[in-house]
């Protein structure tokens, strides 16, 4: 049979597909010219600068940290250069303890890098490059470098750590710097752009002291590199870059060596010193003992070092001067009669009977040893530390007259020093018991409260910067300055120096003659007084007063046995002093805890210190051992100039051991 074909329709029927499929392939080519036609001209703008961005990494470049000198240009933080090993989580291909454990067959890994690297997981993101070791030796990169390729996310890095080269010494005021936590992070991200992306790259900042307070000069301006990169992400050349600027150096009013030399005195024991210059506000010494290793938080510090630091009964991170409160004992009582003078509740010449006891209702208040000095104006009260004086001066005043005239002296409120931290400590008022208790009955200030505020116990509580400043605001006549540890900022490109200069506040109205009388009365105190054996001998003359202050509450008709006490409990040894009494260029006060009578323990580290800003002179090691044992009585061992105490890069000063009788104005020539 043959099959008859429609040509005709099979034809048609060819070309209607034929035409389909060139309709199909043109409209697929209309497809690709109007994509190419989007991409090529509608967006050409936005791809092009993605595809740059892809091809030019920018990287931030980490600027060096400023220096930190003292006075005399001794440095006490600088920066150096190391190897890091870093892992990056997200990059790893296998589980982060396994991968430790083959690292720890190329480069050595303790149990402290583990826990800290674990600690830096929890406080960081996935994306961010954390540090497994440090300071690694050139060997321990060339074997890690060797087998590099078994690692993919480690990788190692310069870095620049910041060290202090004097340790302990200085610790509380200098800081630390540590890597930026969540917390810090959140700041940051509050700042403004321009401050936000000075810190693009920025793992470390300022933690505490100066550190922090001046972070913005410290830290410097960020820089930057165009890098060009391959497609698997690997630096090609370098197509741009803005160096950094490394942050500005900071000079210190501070004398290091004297710094040095109170931290050695104090030994074992705990207390704190503050010298401040009453001239400028310039603090000279800021002592906080014991002290710590601020080298230990720049790497993150260990679990073992972290929880002997922290509970340690002595509280060594403890910044006594700023933050340790403590009532100031007979310390209280120059200023108590300057409050007597400036109100006109009692003139020099007003005599009380001390016969050992002040009555108040039904109360005894007791002086030292229940004995009684006899007459007693205002000279004999502060060189013979009447306590029956004082406690009826308290009473005559009142609790707010009392705080009317003594919070001017930065008493109960802060001083203003340059470094954050420090607290108010508590001079009390009627207002302030009000605010601070809840229940009415404990709000009401009683007059028997008042009686032991007069000789500087009861709710009286200061910090030993603040009886430092009121001392100078006290010798200097009532001119005021806010506390200045920086002296000036020295601009690392210009090499300018911009002075911090103390901000000086209203002088208090004194008359000259209540000045005079009351550090009249001081310099009695060292001549006669309670503080005499101390300043045996001393070529120059200067005034202070002792204080012997409380640490727990003793019963009323019990008396004070050192012995039968823990050491904790035993009380503190205070002291106030000023030098030269005619042109001060001094002030300092000085406390060690649980050390007793102030004139056994405080008053020789006073001498000490006057004998060095004064005289050029440091104690010999007899001399030393004395003190910091807290013994009395004048120098005995021989003296040695105090280019003989030379720190590490401290510029030697030549000093003669023979010192002539010089008199107070020569002295303060001789000082700054």
């Amino acid at each position: 049979m043959i099959e008859l074909r429609n040509v005709e329709v099979e034809l048609d029927r060819f070309r209607g597909r034929l035409i389909a499929a060139a309709a199909f392939v043109v409209l697929g080519f209309l497809l690709l010219g109007a994509r190419l036609l989007w991409l090529q001209v509608w967006r050409h703008d936005e791809l092009s600068t993605q595809a740059e961005a892809n091809r030019i990494a920018i990287v931030p470049v980490v600027p060096n940290r400023g220096l930190i000198l003292d006075r005399n240009g001794v440095v006490l933080a600088t920066n150096y250069s190391a190897y890091t090993l870093e892992i990056t989580p997200s990059k790893l291909r296998a589980s982060t303890e396994s991968v430790i454990d083959e690292l720890a067959q190329v480069v050595d890994i303790q149990q402290r890098d583990r826990r800290r690297y674990k600690r830096l997981v929890e406080e960081s993101k996935s994306f961010e490059s954390l540090p497994i070791r440090t300071k690694l030796t050139d060997e321990e990169v060339a074997r890690f470098m060797a087998q590099r390729f078994r690692f993919p996310g480690v990788e190692v890095r310069a870095r620049l750590f910041r060290h202090y080269p004097l340790g302990e010494t200085g610790a509380h005021l200098i800081g630390y710097i540590g890597r930026i936590n969540q917390t810090e992070k959140k700041q940051i991200e509050d700042w403004d752009e321009e401050r936000q992306a000075n810190y693009k790259g920025t793992e470390y900042i300022g933690k505490l002291g100066l550190e922090q307070a001046y972070e913005d000069d410290l830290h410097g301006k960020t820089g930057f590199e165009e890098v060009e990169t391959s497609a698997g992400g690997r630096a090609v050349r370098r197509l741009n870059s803005q160096g950094a600027t490394p942050g500005n150096t900071l000079r210190l009013s501070v004398d290091i060596k004297l710094q040095a030399l109170v931290e050695e005195m104090f030994g074992q024991r705990r207390g704190a010193l503050v010298a401040i210059d009453p001239r400028n506000g310039e603090v000279l010494a800021l002592v906080s003992k014991p002290s710590f290793d601020p080298n230990l938080f720049v790497d993150g510090i260990d679990v073992e070092n972290w929880r002997e630091l922290n509970e340690s009964i002595d509280k060594p991170l403890l910044n006594r001067a700023l933050r340790g409160t403590y009532p100031p004992g007979s310390t209280f009582k120059p200023f108590m009669a300057m409050a007597a003078l400036n109100s006109g509740k009692r003139g020099p010449n007003t005599v009380i009977h001390d016969g050992g006891t002040f009555q108040f209702g039904n109360h005894t208040f007791r002086s030292h040893g229940d004995k009684g000095l006899g007459p007693v104006d205002m000279n004999r009260s502060i060189v013979k530390s009447s306590n029956v004086y004082y406690y009826s001066l308290a009473n005559e005043l009142g609790v707010d007259l009392m705080y009317e005239q003594l919070s001017p002296f930065s008493f109960g409120r802060k001083t203003g020093i340059d470094i954050d931290g420090e607290v108010t400590g508590l001079l009390p008022s009627t207002e302030w018991k009000r605010r601070a208790y809840r229940k009415p009955e404990m709000q009401k200030w009683y007059a028997g409260e008042t009686i032991s505020l007069g000789i500087g116990q009861g709710y009286n509580n200061f910090t030993a910067l603040q009886m430092a400043s009121a001392t100078a605001t006290l010798v200097s006549g009532g001119q005021r300055y806010k506390p200045r540890l920086v002296r000036d900022v020295e601009d690392i490109v210009t090499h300018e120096r911009k002075r911090v200069a103390s901000e000086a506040m209203e002088p208090l109205p004194f008359k000259r003659e209540h000045v005079e009388l009351i550090t009249k009365a001081m310099h009695g105190v060292t001549q006669e007084g309670t503080s005499v054996r101390s300043f045996l001998g001393a070529p120059y003359k200067t005034g202070g007063k002792t204080g012997t202050a409380q640490a727990v509450s003793i019963k009323q008709n019990e008396k004070y046995n050192a012995a039968k006490l823990e050491e904790h409990q035993r009380d503190h040894s205070w002291y106030i002093a000023f030098a030269p009494l005619e042109a001060p260029t001094v002030a300092l006060a000085v406390i060690v805890e649980n050390s007793g009578f102030g004139s056994e323990a405080a008053a020789p580290m006073a001498r000490r210190v006057f004998d060095y800003l004064l005289l050029g002179l440091v104690p010999s090691a007899e001399d030393m051992a004395l003190t910091q044992q807290g013994k009395s009585g004048p120098i005995v061992g021989k003296q040695r100039p105090a280019i003989d105490y030379a720190l590490p890069g401290a510029p030697a000063a030549a000093a003669s051991v023979l010192v002539p009788q010089l008199t107070d104005v020569q002295l303060a020539a001789r000082v700054r």
